[in-house]
């Protein structure tokens, strides 16, 4: 039996377990003991001299999480199942009913925070609100947005979660007071693990600067949080997800919102606004139409930033800009108003 001393935080005891893989030490070998991790440079270095292992994306967010959970045999469970991708199945995640995924799967819930600790990719929110729990049926109580993205990262109510990398939860802080809700995740954001990273991202930021808006303090998210997308050729290419999917992600969105608890909602595209403000809502004549909403005082519908990138010709693509920046500037004056009223 082999004792491996870490420090308490998953980069120690990712240090150790590159160095155990390596050397082909099974996971029954192993005892995990928290304390000072004095060999953990040099396994580092060790570990990185030679082939990284490669494991699915969605492992190394599981254990990211996992890795801050109080319970004292987290280390032997991730290294298992790290081991068990790695030798046996690397489609083992997907095995709902199997015992060592189960048990890696109860370790993304009632996390607590370890000094240092920090998950990558960074945590969801910037803000230390708390509330009691979410009263959406079928997710489980949380105590803050992180805990309701780490339960959201092992989510499988539908089909998605089989073909994409990794669960794209909300970024922002808990109290701000503009949502922008999107359709969800693209390419980019599938592999990042973060929304409105790629292309259609970078015109949302751009147009967030333009009305002088910190995207950091908005909260930003979709309402579907897993990649849909077809192969075509190299790339992957997006696809609308259909009504059931939408509904059975709608839970998670409901749950984010209710935290968050906005002043001003803007959906971003036909898609989120025809969830969140009715099915018969068009671009072409609703856009920019204030109404009422039970998640917030307001709600409004506008373009997509992907509709920019998508227009025919460039005087296409800054007629679809102009009419995104005017929408936000409105929903930001929305939100001012709210806020001195």
């Amino acid at each position: 039996m082999i004792e491996v001393a870490i420090a308490g935080t998953f980069e120690s005891w990712q240090h150790a377990a590159r160095d155990l893989l390596r050397r082909g030490v099974a996971p029954d070998q192993v005892t995990w003991i928290e304390g000072p991790a004095q060999s953990a440079a040099a396994s580092a270095q060790r570990s990185e001299e030679t082939s990284p292992f490669v494991v699915p994306r969605r492992f190394v967010a599981l254990a990211q999480t996992a890795a801050a959970h109080p319970d004292s045999n987290r280390w032997a469970t991730m290294y298992r199942v790290l081991w068990r991708l790695v030798h046996e199945n690397r489609g083992l995640l997907e095995v709902a009913d199997d015992p060592d995924v189960r048990a890696l799967a109860n370790l993304q819930h009632r996390q607590q925070a370890i000094p240092g600790f920090e998950l990558e990719p960074p945590p969801l929110v910037t803000s230390e609100s708390r509330v009691a729990r979410s009263q959406v049926a079928d997710i489980p109580a949380a105590a803050d947005l992180g805990e309701l993205g780490a339960a959201a990262a092992v989510c499988t109510r539908c089909e998605l979660y089989k073909h994409a990398t990794q669960t794209v939860f909300g970024r922002g802080p808990s109290t701000a007071p503009l949502v922008l809700v999107g359709e969800q995740p693209g390419d980019q954001e599938d592999l990042q693990g973060a929304p409105f990273v790629g292309p259609a991202g970078e015109v949302l930021d751009r147009a967030l600067a333009e009305i002088g808006l910190d995207r950091r303090g908005v909260y930003v998210t979709n309402i579907v949080k897993h990649f849909k997308w077809e192969p075509r050729g190299k790339r992957r290419i997006h696809m609308t997800p259909r009504a059931h999917e939408i509904q059975a992600c709608r839970p998670w969105l409901e749950a984010e919102l209710a935290f968050v608890k906005p002043r001003v909602i803007v959906c971003l595209g036909s898609t989120a606004a025809q969830a969140l403000i009715g099915a018969t809502f068009r671009i072409t004549r609703s856009r920019g139409q204030f109404s009422r909403s039970k998640w917030a005082p307001w709600i409004v519908g506008t373009y997509h930033p992907s509709a920019v990138l998508r227009a025919d010709d460039p005087a296409g693509a800054d007629a679809v800009y102009r009419w995104l920046v005017e929408d936000l500037r409105h929903a930001a004056s929305r939100v001012a108003e709210a806020e001195h009223s």
